[in-house]
């Protein structure tokens, strides 16, 4: 009885289309569940994500739960995680996309997952670094190790969303670096991040990551780019 009065007066939103749950309705209503846009990469052995990085850099496998379209019910998700707080978001599409690749031989040697840093500033000002309960729920599943204490960023850019093409080249040139490099030498790491567009973050982080020796790298998204 109280919680059908909580749920009258403080309702509880889809985090895709912000329209009011059900009851028996968790983060996202029954209806975005069947309509948001997965790509089913690990599955159909769909070869987009790697495209984008092919003859940039060396990865071994890379995925992405989600196709991104502008203006559609996946940017709102991923913006009410980066920006309004909602770091459950992030369990959500980490224990689903989990449970897909733990079925998937690609990613049955995966050592650890690491996530793509953000600079200690941003840090502060978002308060928590949006692919980090992605990446733990994935490690979890995997039974592998979180560390987020190697890839680091050094330097402060703006924000990525309003930037154009070039402009995201430039300003993720040489931004990353390591420390604590023993933790993933010979290991197979697991790149994650929320959204591939042109790949330069990543791309600058592989080529930041593939000092260490006998690294291998796959990626896996929340979601990509059409």
């Amino acid at each position: 009885m109280l919680r059908d009065l909580a749920y009258l007066f403080f309702p509880i939103y889809c985090a895709a289309c912000d329209k009011p749950l059900y009851k028996n309705e968790r983060l996202l209503c029954t209806t975005c569940r069947h309509i948001l846009p997965l790509s089913n990469f690990h599955n159909v052995n769909a070869k987009k994500i790697e495209k984008v990085f092919y003859g940039r850099i060396k990865i071994e496998n890379a995925t992405s739960l989600f196709v991104f379209q502008k203006h559609g019910l996946v940017q709102n998700l991923i913006h009410n995680l980066k920006y309004r707080g909602r770091e459950e978001i992030g369990i959500e599409i980490g224990r689903w996309l989990a449970e897909e690749i733990s079925q998937n031989s690609d990613y049955q040697s995966i050592d650890a997952i690491i996530p793509v840093p953000l600079h200690k500033k941003r840090l502060r000002e978002r308060g928590y670094n949006q692919v980090e309960t992605f990446g733990v729920e994935i490690a979890k599943k995997l039974n592998v190790k979180y560390i987020d204490s190697v890839l680091k960023k050094n330097s402060y850019t703006s924000k990525q969303s309003k930037r154009g093409k070039l402009s995201r080249w430039v300003n993720t040139s040489e931004t990353f670096g390591i420390q604590n490099e023993s933790l993933l030498k010979n290991k197979h790491i697991l790149l994650v991040d929320d959204i591939v567009t042109t790949g330069a973050t990543i791309e600058a982080c592989v080529n930041t990551l593939k000092t260490i020796p006998g690294i291998k790298i796959s990626i896996a998204t929340m979601a990509i780019t059409e």
